[in-house]
């Protein structure tokens, strides 16, 4: 028999081999917007709430999505600003127990390098996976460091144009061809599915996107459009409006490529945003409404509007509009991610997120993580946002925020309350405060979890920002 007949033959069986084993494992299309709030597009986050989408924004391919896709009421940055919300994305772990709590903060006590990061693990699943992360890294590391193939490189908010220096600059209404360079990251990662696709190769692509972080931009013609649009009640930012489109754009880029290439049943789309957003623009301590009503206040407070988001996901098996209220947070992604993947369950104690997989299938309604509920820690005063050093515990349908400087803690049941403006701490029946029993039990689990992973303690003073913490040295 010819060698060149029988090296076919080789070749032939492992590229059918190489094939089916690629069928097991699906691509994840991971879209992180910047600064979008809950109902910050056309999709409502609750089936019968009207105010859980924009009055005025307008996303019809992230609509699109939605019809055949899991809406995620209750889902949940891991922090009301980007940084910490991004290493919880990487790592599955929250913000306190990376000890990186704000944008700006030294990290050199932070192992980048770790095993236990998505695209590192992904690629203990199968080799074949290949990774790449496009947009804003927004973290004080390299992608490479992390496990990602091919990158942006560890790009900032400057990246993406943003003039940090001029108020005026930031907020005002910008146009451009290619606002916050929404296209060209999109162009980017169309190249990376397109070449993975002709080498029949998994990937996992995490586009971040600059947008809608200020400056604000968008292209002139949706500029035009929006100006004849009567603005809503709650949205009535014409730049906010003109450069959310321009991001659903993108993603209609996305979701017809993947038709094109016919991929779309086996590929995971996960949208969503890595925090609230601003609650008015230009930001300011004091306004009667915020863009994120019904939700309380916005980006940098752990209150309901700077720490839910929007979360969709559409995937194999996923073939209608379904909603889950079941409280999920970022440090669950990685865990999910590896589950559906390689139907792994990762035992790491110090993994704080669980595999919402079951959720995904409709087999469950609830997530199993190492610790009870999801934790926010931010402990530090913010001159724009509550000024108050603060963490918070979500467990159901229950959230106790617990400020720093004096103790004080507040109860509010965020399923009846989304505006959490009854606190249940001053609920008096017959003389008696009634809700004493469930507040004290979260604070403890909440003062118990910041002990236990030895989280950046509140000091007057501390911004924690520059010095390392081995400097500072302020620990609960």
């Amino acid at each position: 028999m010819p060698k060149a007949f029988l090296f076919s033959i080789l070749l032939l069986t492992v590229q059918i081999l190489h094939a089916k084993n690629n069928e097991n494992n699906p691509n994840f299309i991971f879209i992180l917007a910047d600064d979008q709030g809950w109902n910050g597009t056309s999709v409502k986050m609750i089936e019968d709430n009207e105010l859980s989408k924009s009055d005025y924004y307008e996303t019809p391919n992230i609509k699109k999505i939605a019809t055949k896709a899991i809406i995620f009421s209750n889902a949940y940055a891991s922090a009301p600003v980007c940084a910490p919300s991004r290493y919880s994305i990487q790592f599955g772990q929250t913000p306190a127990r990376l000890k990186m709590i704000r944008v700006g903060m030294n990290t050199e006590h932070i192992d980048h390098m770790a095993k236990i990061s998505i695209p590192k693990q992904l690629k203990i699943i199968n080799p074949s996976y290949k990774t790449a992360h496009f947009g804003k890294w927004g973290m004080d590391s390299t992608p490479e460091s992390i496990g990602y193939d091919v990158s942006d490189g560890p790009t900032k908010n400057k990246d993406g144009v943003f003039s940090w220096n001029s108020n005026k600059l930031q907020w005002s209404n910008n146009e451009s061809s290619d606002p916050k360079k929404i296209f060209s990251v999109t162009k980017r990662a169309i190249d990376f599915i397109e070449e993975n696709n002709e080498k029949n190769t998994p990937f996992f692509l995490q586009i971040s996107h600059y947008a809608i972080h200020s400056d604000i931009s968008a292209r002139k013609s949706t500029y035009n459009t929006f100006k004849n649009k009567k603005p809503g009640e709650i949205h009535y930012n014409l730049g906010l409006a003109a450069m959310t489109f321009d991001l659903d754009e993108s993603v209609g880029l996305i979701l017809d490529k993947l038709k094109e290439l016919n991929i779309e049943n086996n590929t995971y789309l996960i949208y969503t945003s890595d925090n609230g957003s601003v609650p008015i623009i230009k930001p300011r301590k004091h306004y009667k409404q915020s863009y994120n009503f019904p939700l309380r206040r916005g980006k940098w407070d752990a209150t309901e509007g700077g720490i839910r988001v929007p979360m969709i996901i559409m995937g194999p098996g996923i073939d209608k509009t379904r909603y889950s209220d079941t409280p999920i947070s970022f440090s669950d992604l990685l865990p999910t991610i590896i589950d559906i993947a390689g139907n792994k369950k990762l035992k790491n104690n110090e993994l704080d997120g669980g595999s919402f997989k079951g959720l995904l299938n409709n087999e469950t309604n609830s997530v199993n993580r190492n610790i009870k509920g999801i934790i926010f820690h931010v402990p530090y005063e913010n001159k724009i946002a509550l000024e108050r050093a603060h963490s918070a515990i979500i467990i159901d349908s229950f959230k106790l925020i617990k400020y720093h400087d004096n103790g004080e803690v507040n109860l509010y049941d965020i399923k009846n309350d989304l505006s959490e403006s009854v606190d249940l701490t001053k609920i008096l029946l017959k003389g008696k405060l009634i809700n004493t029993k469930i507040s004290r039990g979260l604070e403890k689990l909440l003062d118990d979890y910041l002990t236990n992973v030895q989280a950046p303690k509140w000091k007057p003073g501390i911004t924690w920002k520059e010095n390392p913490l081995r400097i500072i040295n302020s620990y609960h």
